[in-house]
């Protein structure tokens, strides 16, 4: 009898060993387990949920993905609705106000008489403010890489990386080199005397090669083709659509790659976007504005000199004094003629910011004294010259920088493969929510997110 009782209890306490085991993993099970996962982060620059759901947009890979994968109607984006502002949030999970990156690159102060300049090859360390979801996979001891991403440059957390302007000894150029997919001279000139179509492509053939042979945990992977398109043709129009549909032929690669590797039954994909676009038929001149007020002295067609300054960043603007001590002085001169222009619809200060998910002056150096809204239809550029205030837009037909609350700067959204139920159909969601959904989808902490993981996508 005794034995009995004594192997009951035996048997008893192996359940609820392996109950426990099986139920609270180990922080060592959990990174096992994340290196045996990928994930595959796409943005397709300017893909507007309103141009991706027309019907007749030819994505027939991206269609697969939505299909057999789960997706959202909508995204917000954050503002500035720009390129690095909003691939930084992605990549960090927090608006603009704590992730700091306000422009396609570091708004420099060059003095109190000068006009201010962005530098954009600066360190990601000089730009961003956060931690990124691909700065916690790399301490996680999982392996990351990036094709063409932005404010990324010289990170220390990538393991393999083909920048948007490629490095001639850097390992993946190196190796493409050898394997003959590019010369050396071309990647020594890579951005001269070629196209965003090529570009696009070489990218593609880093971003394949870097799957197969090194076959990441995290990538992430950007091309800039439909941008240029919108910018140039107009969201719509026949060229917009031509470079939707030729970005999906590299989407397809990616998914191509992800099966030769052998990594299909572990990967997740996830593609999204940094913002949506709008036509534009007029552009605005501020700087023209403020040179007549006599803010603004050139010589030789330049800014000699100047007491005030406008960046101009598409359907938006910020406002500078460039001496802060004249900040009181000068505003209540600057403010009026810009909300005066033709084609202005909204003029915020800089105490207004946090409303709109960016930071105030004292928070942050590179952001504006006011910040200008462009009215549907109109966008501003950065002219000094001339006489006129506003001119019909040639050549630059769409643009970005509009209000996040503008619908037609919504994102799109889908997630497919590993993990990811099927069939899913998500309301809003917004960018924020990108990063700790990854972090989730890896099994790795990701506490510092303001974004909500996206739990009704997961098996």
């Amino acid at each position: 009898m005794r034995i009995n009782y004594l192997q009951s209890i035996l048997s008893k306490s192996i359940l609820v060993f392996l109950i426990l085991t099986l139920s609270t993993p180990s922080s060592y099970t959990a990174q096992e387990l994340a290196k045996d996962r990928t994930v595959i982060l796409i943005t397709v620059d300017g893909l507007p949920s309103w141009i991706w759901k027309n019907q007749a947009l030819v994505m027939p890979n991206l269609r697969r993905l939505a299909k057999e994968g789960s997706v959202a109607d909508v995204m917000t984006v954050s503002n500035p609705s720009i390129t690095w502002i909003n691939h930084t949030t992605i990549a960090t999970g927090v608006t603009p106000r704590k992730h700091g990156v306000l422009f396609n690159g570091l708004l420099v102060r060059r003095g109190p008489t000068l006009p201010p300049k962005v530098e954009p090859w600066r360190d990601k360390a000089d730009l961003v403010h956060t931690p990124t979801i691909y700065d916690a996979a790399y301490k996680a001891g999982l392996k990351t890489a990036q094709i063409d991403w932005v404010a990324i440059l010289n990170s220390g957390t990538i393991n393999y990386e083909f920048l948007e302007i490629p490095k001639p000894d850097g390992q993946i150029e190196q190796e493409l080199i050898k394997a003959g997919i590019i010369t050396a001279d071309e990647v020594q000139n890579f951005m001269k005397g070629k196209n965003i179509v090529w570009n696009d492509w070489m990218w593609t053939q880093a971003g394949c090669h870097i799957i197969e042979k090194h076959k990441p945990n995290l990538m992430f992977f950007h091309l800039l083709g439909t941008d240029a398109a919108n910018h140039n043709h107009g969201p719509g129009s026949t060229g917009s659509h031509s470079a939707y549909a030729y970005t999906d032929k590299f989407i397809g690669d990616i998914l191509t790659s992800i099966e030769k590797s052998g990594l299909r039954d572990r990967t997740t994909v996830i593609v999204t976007t940094d913002h949506g676009f709008k036509k534009v038929n007029k552009v605005i001149h501020p700087n023209v504005a403020l040179r007549q007020a006599g803010l603004i002295r050139i010589k030789d067609s330049k800014v000699e000199s100047c007491d005030a300054y406008i960046m101009v960043q598409g359907g938006m603007a910020f406002v500078y004094i460039t001496d802060p001590t004249k900040k009181a002085e000068l505003l209540p001169v600057v403010k009026p003629i810009c909300a005066g222009l033709e084609g202005v619809a909204e003029v915020f200060d800089s105490v207004d910011a946090p409303k709109l998910g960016m930071p105030t002056t004292e928070e942050n150096q590179a952001m504006g004294d006011l910040i200008l809204f462009a009215k549907t239809g109109f966008a501003f550029k950065d002219i000094c010259t001339g006489e006129e205030l506003v001119a019909d837009s040639k050549n630059y037909l769409g643009t970005h920088g509009y209000p996040a609350s503008d619908p037609e700067l919504d994102g799109m959204f889908i997630a497919w493969g590993y993990g990811i139920k099927q069939g899913v159909k998500l309301d809003r969601i917004a960018n924020i929510d990108v990063a700790p959904t990854i972090a989730e989808s890896l099994g790795i902490p990701f506490p510092t997110a303001e974004g909500r993981i996206l739990r009704e996508i997961f098996k």
